[in-house]
């Protein structure tokens, strides 16, 4: 082999490997860029639907038109990376060899996106149905403003006196019972900025009593497994307990620190509420028990919430309720709910709004606490709690391919 072969097979081989390293170079670089780019750009266009969706359905609730919700099932992306590379000599003049190398690349996207109505048994489940009182409490036990939650989530204060169920509603067209329910909400979150009110479920020891000899030997030992047995010799009796956890209850002091049929007692009346029923009890002696309060707060379905905002734009306006001369300061006690600005014309200044009905909605921006952006936070949480498999057998699925 002459030494000017050697020198051009050389020559290939380096430029083979550079080529297959900047490639592969190339290709790393890319790949991951357009992925962090996909996912962050759906996970963003995902919530932000989400949100007119909502503020969509406040609009067609002031409009008095149905409810509807459209949810976003499945995304499935597919990218193509296409990369190539070339050669091509230098320009050198008459003398010398140098090769150029050549890189070019493109990506491309093939998006699939699955959209479900809302509708039928879904719809009821997620829309119809009254919150339970586990949703309320996995909501306050994030920190959540107590009186915000209670606005948004509770239909009606219920609290019985002298034998008869007084009922107060959470809705401006009862006057007298929206002002009591907000001062009762307002004195609630004064206890909550003192670090007093407490959210617990009511834990308490239930016992049996059964005759010794009405059990076979068999029998007693799977009792055993659940249960704490203690034989009474004297009275030839077996007493059984069990640690049960009951409903959970909003005090201003430690349920625990009551006695064991204190506590029997407090879950025996919940269990005659309804299960969308919260009990509250506020005690004197304790922060927060210059306002004793014994009752349910009766919590309302998602439906319900989204009408309440609705008709607040002017159907149905909330108004101004002063906190209760008992009760201390309280730092937050806005008029609205949550606040939606209507106009003709697109409004300035506004993160996110939407046009219906030939009027554009928004939610009003604040100076100083944000009440209204931490209220539609808490609306957007509180839709996301009632989700369910969006993927159901007969559903009018509809598929968009980019």
């Amino acid at each position: 082999m002459t030494e000017q072969s050697l020198r051009a097979t050389c020559t290939k081989k380096s430029l083979r490997v550079m080529l297959l390293s900047s490639l592969l170079g190339l290709q790393a670089c890319v790949s991951p860029s357009a992925l962090d780019y996909a996912v962050i750009g759906y996970d963003q266009a995902t919530s932000d639907i989400l949100s007119e969706l909502l503020l969509l359905n406040i609009a067609r609730a002031h409009q008095h038109q149905p409810l509807h919700f459209t949810g976003v099932s499945n995304i499935a992306a597919t990218f193509n990376f296409q990369f190539n590379a070339g050669a091509t000599p230098a320009v050198t003049g008459p003398t010398g060899s140098l090769i150029t190398p050549i890189f070019g690349g493109s990506v491309s996207e093939n998006p699939t996106i699955s959209i479900v109505p809302m509708e039928g048994e879904e719809f009821t489940k997620r829309l119809l149905t009254p919150f339970q009182e586990s949703k309320l409490t996995m909501l306050l036990r994030q920190g959540a403003d107590v009186d915000l939650i209670l606005r948004l989530l509770a239909g009606e204060l219920r609290i019985e006196n002298d034998h008869q169920d007084r009922v107060y509603n959470n809705k401006p067209s009862d006057k007298d019972g929206y002002r009591l329910f907000r001062q009762v909400v307002s004195h609630l979150s004064s206890i909550q900025d003192r670090n007093a009110l407490f959210v617990e479920p009511l834990l308490f020891d239930a016992n049996w009593e059964l005759a010794a000899d009405a059990l076979p030997p068999e029998r007693l030992v799977e009792l055993q497994k659940t249960f704490k047995v203690v034989y009474d010799a004297e009275n030839r009796q077996l007493k059984l307990s069990k640690r049960v956890t009951g409903h959970i209850i909003l005090t201003n002091y430690d349920p625990q620190s009551l006695s064991n049929e204190e506590r029997i007692k407090l879950n025996e009346e919940a269990d005659n509420g309804a299960s969308n029923d919260v009990m509250v009890d506020i005690r004197s002696g304790y922060p927060g028990g210059e306002v004793p309060i014994h009752g349910f707060f009766r919590l309302r379905s998602f439906y319900s919430i989204v009408n309440f905002i609705g008709r607040d734009i002017k159907d149905e306006p909330e108004f101004n309720v002063d906190k209760d001369p008992r009760s201390p300061f309280v730092s937050e006690n806005p008029i609205h709910t949550l606040e939606v600005l209507v106009s003709e014309s697109k409004p300035d200044d506004v993160d996110m709004s939407v046009k219906y009905g030939g009027l554009h909605y928004a939610i009003k921006p604040e100076v100083g606490y944000q009440w209204n952006r931490e209220s539609f936070r808490l609306l957007h949480q509180i839709f996301q709690m009632t989700m369910t498999e969006l993927s159901q057998q007969g559903a009018p699925e509809i598929t968009i391919s980019k």
